[in-house]
């Protein structure tokens, strides 16, 4: 049993990955500022933050956007989810002091992703001036790529209804009236286990049973597409441009969907490749 990125990250893909990084279009955006090229807490706290308190500045919930946080904080003793919800508390916009204590509430998100052992304590979470900088930037990329290429109608959004056996659990970032998006805040360009992790969120939406239901996901969602508020840069394709032999394949092998279960208009397909396996 997998979640989605755990299940994109360990499958053995084809030369080049189900969904090649190179077959997305690429536009570079919003010139601001220069960032630092050192940062002195881990990149995977960097881009929560940034992800949350994007999220926050959007919707103006930061129990909603922090939701993660405060659960991975309970999950350890009432003690630890007090100094959380005082943390939470403290982070009034995209100051100095906010984007600190932003950055010591994320630091429980691991006890809910990894488990308890994956758990340091917060109090060794401190972001140094070039990182709060950087944060700072990147948020502010952040909300000007949803002026442009917004509103966003949902986010942090689960997949009930499009779960196997196989992949269990899996939230993505962005929804808005065409595109699912993902953010990522690294240095290099798009991975192959990355676009996997979004083709199957796109996959398994179109299965979802809130997002058709209120959102009409299959028939709206034709895009799926990257931010890297890091590197200024956006990324997109279309889904229709992905073939059938890549859409059966993930949907089956990766994802796990029985025969019943797959897009019922690639039965043909199937059926044409267990006529040639089976001569």
């Amino acid at each position: 049993m997998y979640s989605v990125s755990q299940r994109a990250k360990t499958y053995k893909q084809p030369r080049g990955g189900f969904v090649n990084p190179k077959s997305f279009e690429e536009f570079e955006i919003f010139k601001f500022e220069e960032l630092y090229e050192e940062e002195n807490i881990s990149p995977s706290i960097v881009g929560t933050v940034v992800d949350y308190m994007t999220r926050f500045l959007l919707f103006n919930d930061k129990n909603e956007a922090f939701k993660i946080s405060l659960m991975g904080a309970e999950r350890i003793n009432e003690k630890e989810l007090k100094k959380a919800k005082d943390l939470l508390n403290s982070i009034k916009g995209i100051d100095d002091e906010s984007i600190i204590n932003a950055c010591k509430l994320v630091g429980y998100d691991t006890v809910l992703r990894g488990g308890l052992m994956t758990y340091k304590p917060i109090e060794e979470i401190n972001p140094d001036k070039k990182t709060i900088f950087n944060i700072l930037i990147m948020i502010k990329r952040s909300e000007e790529f949803f002026k442009e290429y917004g509103p966003v109608v949902l986010d942090g959004f689960g997949f009930l209804g499009g779960y196997t056996k196989t992949v269990i659990t899996g939230d993505a970032d962005f929804l808005t009236d065409d595109t699912i998006w993902d953010f990522k805040v690294s240095k290099n360009g798009l991975k192959s286990a990355q676009t996997l992790q979004l083709y199957m969120y796109y996959l398994m939406g179109c299965r979802t049973i809130q997002l058709n239901a209120e959102y009409d996901f299959k028939n709206k969602i034709t895009k799926i597409g990257f931010f890297n508020p890091r590197l200024s840069k956006v990324y997109i394709k279309s889904v229709s441009s992905i073939d059938d032999e890549t859409k059966l394949e993930v949907e089956k092998e990766v994802i796990g969907y029985n025969e019943k279960e797959i897009d019922p208009h690639l039965a043909t397909l199937l059926k044409k490749i267990k006529e040639k396996n089976n001569s």
